[in-house]
């Protein structure tokens, strides 16, 4: 059996391991397994499998590296962010969006959109691609955020109140210690965003599409009114 550690594929460092059968066991060709510890404690693991043969290809070994690097959360609070844009229209940029990518969270360089101010803007942002977006302390009270994709955003301590997420696409956020009083999340897509010690009194949670796990953490947030709590199916 061989190990080999993939650095920054997990929350620690991934272990791949290949395990075949006994050199004695005239077996058909085994496959090779791959798990990638998901959590520190380890008791989360993403795998699949892949035959020896293929294993040679780059193409497997794509495929290893694709399925190991999509099972990453979003940025940690704790990780360090880059340094703050300097360019002047670093706000505006928020307007044309991440025009690659997408939901990959691909960008040419990063969209840095932290401090700046989208309060009740009700026709730039609408469908906008903001993806991977630095957003933390960005205020957006009261936007116009409909069909908006946000995928893998960073928005800690960003402000949303009595925002519109209607019909958007918002996995993978980190919405830690946001404002999202008053936010609609009608048939919004909500699975892995994480909410730590957001503000979510009166939000709308009509239709929302989440996971289970994800749901279970969102329901322990006691600012959920009675009203969100029953149209998320907490218990």
């Amino acid at each position: 059996m061989a190990t080999v550690c993939l650095p920054g594929a997990c929350t620690s460092p991934a272990r791949v391991r290949f395990s075949r059968r006994p050199a004695s066991a005239p077996a058909p060709p085994s496959q090779a397994r791959i798990r990638c510890a998901a959590n520190e404690d380890r008791t989360s693991f993403l795998e699949f499998s892949c035959s020896p043969k293929g294993m040679k290809n780059l193409a497997c070994g794509v495929l290893a590296a694709w399925a190991i690097t999509t099972a990453s959360p979003v940025v940690a609070a704790s990780q360090r962010l880059p340094p703050l844009s300097t360019e002047p229209d670093r706000c505006e940029r928020a307007f044309v969006g991440n025009t690659i990518g997408q939901a990959n969270g691909v960008y040419d360089k990063p969209l840095d959109l932290r401090f700046c101010d989208y309060t009740n803007d009700k026709s730039h942002l609408k469908g906008k691609s903001l993806s991977a977006a630095l957003m933390s302390d960005a205020k957006f009270d009261g936007a116009d955020m409909t069909e908006v994709v946000m995928s893998k955003a960073y928005a800690v301590g960003a402000s949303f109140k009595g925002v519109d997420f209607s019909n958007a696409v918002l996995d993978r956020v980190n919405f830690g210690k946001a404002n999202l009083q008053g936010a609609v999340f009608r048939n919004t897509v909500l699975s892995g965003s994480t909410f730590n010690d957001a503000q979510l009194e009166d939000a709308v949670f009509e239709d929302t599409i989440i996971g289970y796990i994800d749901l279970q953490k969102l329901c322990t947030n006691n600012s959920i009114g009675a009203e969100g709590r029953a149209e998320l199916g907490c218990k």
